[in-house]
Formats: C-alpha cells, structure tokens, sequence
C-alpha cells in the first residue's frame, strides 16, 4: 500500500464503481457507472490498468475475469487524503481548514459541526 500510484479520473471511476459493488465483471462496473458511460473496451483496458496499479485482483470465472478490490475505498481515501495535506498544506490539516474557511468554503456552522465531532470523537 506504501507506493500505490495515484488514481486518473477514469480510474477512480471505475474503482468507485467496483467498491459499490464488492467486486465485478466489467459488463457489471460498466452497468454500476454513474454518468456519461465510457466504451466497453475502454472501461476494460482502465480496469486492466487498474490491475497493474494494485488496486484489483482478478479472479477467473470460467472464460471471464471478475474484478475484486484489494484496497478498501477507506485506505484509499485516508492515504490521498494525507498526500494532499502534505503536498499542498504543509501536513498541517489546520493550514487545510484555514484555507477553507479564507476561501469561503467552509461556514461558522459546518466549523462548528467539526469542532463537536472532534470533542465527541465520531465521523
């Protein structure tokens, strides 16, 4: 997990899509995509790519491959996440929520809302 490489769009797209479903064939991720749908084959090769990068496994089911994650949508997230903090705030989340709030992203409410989660410890 140390060294995933970074998601592209389309890949994180088909990564949602397989996470929602615990796994699938591309027939069945392609189905699951919200949207604009890409090409059979194109889906495909991202899916391959996606292989290659260590996000999925592929299992064997007769003459076709189903797809299951071998990271959870948590780990991914919780690891982007700290990556972003480091690369654009100094690893300092407090520099992060400060840019939100300077941008007008963030309101006194939705500040406030964090702060009682932060005290109460729950997501």
């Amino acid at each position: 997990m140390l060294n995933m490489e970074k998601l592209t769009m389309q890949e994180e797209e088909a990564m949602l899509s397989i996470w929602q479903l615990g796994g699938g064939f591309v027939k069945e991720v392609l189905d699951n995509l919200k949207g604009e749908k890409p090409p059979y084959t194109t889906l495909a090769s991202t899916i391959k790519n996606l292989e290659r990068k260590g996000y999925v496994k592929a299992v064997k089911y007769a003459n076709a491959k189903r797809y299951e994650p071998l990271i959870s949508e948590v780990e991914y997230k919780a690891k982007f996440m700290n990556n972003f903090v480091s690369d654009y705030f100094k690893n300092s989340y407090k520099e992060m929520v400060s840019f939100f709030v300077k941008e007008e992203k963030l309101s006194s409410e939705e500040l406030e809302e964090i702060m009682d989660m932060i005290k109460h410890n729950k997501s």
